[in-house]
């Protein structure tokens, strides 16, 4: 018996958020008495892949079919549902995404699983199987009791603080029974927002909305960001303008962040806004309105024009 954890690859190494789940996925482990094993879909490098010993796998699965490099969720839950078997594990574990919410569902419906999403904290075993979620976009609570006999947890990104070891993984290879049934549904084409940075795994943001007055002025921006080591984001006006791409607009409608820093610039804070980032550790607005609604979302706010703010800070950042 053993808890399975399925870590997404990104061009052949482990995401942040996958180590988070890894670690997650021992912890739970450990709780329950068993193992901790991991999941690899598609091509990547054994080397690295090994690294997950160090967030507490013991061993990882490596299905390296290259009919699996693209996030095919129908093949993908056929496979996570076949490893699960083998395992006998009782406990799956993902990292909540785009692709793990498509794939969680169909896998929970292979394996009669009950699933609980936005998982915040280690469960509670020593009555049942209770979890703690994180629902309404963040606002409030929820304690789930998962009864039936496999469970599905889908962590929240950026709510597990992994530690790291010296430990290592052993990699075994995996080979699934893919059928034609599970490419029914083709992935025929991938576009990856570009960058240094990628929103969806930063752990520092600076934001910026039509306070920066026009596309011209997101210099002083990208200096903090290039600063800071940190990825850029925006607010939906701004995307709506075409002052940035739509892929850095951060929101209800947007994507959702969880970085341990954003930083937001000349933005508002409304609600739909704030849906999308009330999950970062730690808010700093600078807005030259005492009275803008983000204040009051804000673990540290400066009352200040961001033309005059944000190189000033740059400065501060940069003699550091």
């Amino acid at each position: 018996m053993s808890v399975l954890i399925f870590a997404e690859l990104d061009e052949g190494a482990l995401k942040k958020s996958s180590l988070e789940a890894i670690y997650y996925g021992s912890k739970v482990a450990a709780l329950t008495g068993t193992s901790a094993t991991a999941i690899v879909l598609g091509e990547g490098n054994a080397d690295e892949l090994a690294k997950a010993g160090r967030f507490g796998a013991t061993k990882v699965l490596h299905a390296s079919d290259a009919q699996l490099n693209e996030g095919n969720a129908m093949a993908y839950a056929s496979v996570v549902a076949e490893a699960a078997n083998q395992e006998g594990a009782d406990v799956i574990v993902l990292t909540k995404s785009s692709l793990a919410d498509s794939m969680a569902a169909r896998l929970a419906g292979k394996l009669k699983a009950g699933l609980a999403a936005n998982v915040i904290e280690l469960p509670d075993v020593s009555s049942g199987f209770r979890v703690k979620r994180s629902i309404f976009t963040g606002k409030a609570f929820a304690f789930t009791e998962l009864t039936a006999e496999k469970k599905i947890l889908a962590i929240k990104k950026n709510t597990i603080t992994p530690e790291e070891t010296e430990a290592t993984a052993t990699v075994e290879g995996f080979k699934p029974a893919l059928n034609d049934t599970d490419f029914a549904v083709k992935v025929t084409k991938v576009e990856k927002a570009t960058g240094d940075i990628l929103l969806p795994e930063a752990d520092l943001v600076v934001s910026a909305g039509r306070g920066l007055k026009g596309p011209e002025n997101w210099g002083i921006v990208e200096d903090l960001a290039k600063a800071l080591h940190a990825a850029t984001a925006c607010s939906k006006p701004v995307s709506d303008l075409d002052w940035r791409p739509h892929h850095e607009h951060v929101g209800q409608t947007g994507i959702k962040i969880s970085p341990n820093l954003y930083i937001a610039c000349g933005i508002s804070g409304a609600i739909q806004h704030l849906a999308g980032v009330n999950s970062s550790k730690v808010i700093v607005v600078i807005n030259k309105d005492p009275e803008a609604p983000f204040f009051k979302s804000a673990d540290y706010g400066i009352v200040g024009d961001v033309f005059e703010v944000l190189p000033r800070l740059t400065k501060a950042v940069q003699e550091l």
